[in-house]
């Protein structure tokens, strides 16, 4: 069953992405969510991104920046992209947290913080991998990096509110290198290292983000288009965001003022009924009204 139109006062409903594509220049796209859901590549939408950037009719050659909140390296997502069968076609770049997160890191070697302790599983190591910095327990950690939970099949944050506790003792500062508060995982949200950050927040915390809804990483996203441009970076009017998540992917591009497209079967797929056995959502407009952030446009996956 498609969208139902919310009314004349509310976001565009769009059935593809072609509908609205000769607009823009630059679409700032997210990865999990919109291209896959964690177990299965979504083909559709990586031939969306490809008939984009084959668009005549501007200026400017359209380009497809892929912004992922993943506290790993831009590498290692292409790696996952390539497992999942998403084309190499479909994308100029990919930024991801874990590059932002490398580059705050740097920062705080500068500042003399080098004892740096890895909250999180141990396939997020690669973040680390030839920074200047020692990695140590974390009562003896000047910085502290959270890339996610131990094991986020089982874990809430509120199984680490001891060591947070501990850090806030002694004023540790965080990095979060995933702002994501939740994720789907085949149709099951599971929950990022986002929400271990708002916790040491809510305590007193000091944290740092990297990634959506951040205005950093639409400051980079942008300049990386400029460097790829070989030139200036697009009008922000001309710029596309992309993603299945209001809380980062559509209230980090609205505060940037760029124009934005909710893609609706994401990790709200369970609100709007878009799960198995589930009837979809009557009253959009009403759960539009209900949420802080509005897209400015919806689309039930990113097809063309």
């Amino acid at each position: 069953m498609p969208l139902t139109p919310p009314g004349a006062d509310g976001p565009v409903i769009l059935a593809g992405l072609g509908e609205v594509a000769q607009r823009y220049d630059l679409i700032l796209c997210d990865v999990w969510g919109v291209l896959h859901d964690g177990r299965v590549g979504h083909a559709a939408a990586g031939e969306a991104l490809i008939r984009f950037r084959g668009l005549a009719g501007s200026e400017r050659a359209r380009r497809v920046i892929l912004v992922s909140n993943a506290p790993r390296p831009w590498a290692g997502v292409q790696k996952i992209l390539d497992g999942y069968g998403v084309p190499r076609e479909a994308y100029d770049a990919v930024l991801t947290s874990g590059d932002l997160t490398r580059d705050m890191i740097g920062e705080a070697v500068a500042g003399g913080a080098a004892r740096v302790h890895h909250l999180g599983p141990e396939r997020d190591a690669g973040i680390f991998e030839g920074l200047p910095i020692a990695m140590v327990p974390g009562a003896e950690a000047d910085l502290v990096v959270c890339t996610g939970l131990f094991d986020d099949d089982t874990e809430t944050a509120e199984d680490y509110a001891e060591p947070l506790a501990a850090f806030r003792a002694r004023d540790v500062p965080m990095i979060c290198a995933n702002p994501d508060l939740v994720v789907e995982r085949g149709g099951v949200l599971v929950p990022c290292a986002g929400l271990i950050a708002a916790a040491y927040a809510e305590i007193g915390g000091r944290v740092a983000y990297a990634g959506k809804p951040h205005r950093p990483v639409y400051e980079a996203a942008l300049a990386m288009a400029g460097r790829l441009a070989g030139g200036a970076a697009p009008e922000p009017s001309r710029v596309l965001a992309v993603g299945d998540a209001l809380a980062t992917d559509i209230a980090g591009a609205a505060s940037f003022g760029l124009p934005n497209l909710l893609v609706a079967r994401g990790i709200h797929g369970a609100e709007l009924g878009y799960t198995e056995g589930a009837e979809p959502l009557s009253d959009l407009a009403g759960w539009l009204s209900r949420q802080s952030v509005r897209p400015d446009a919806l689309i039930e996956r990113l097809v063309w």
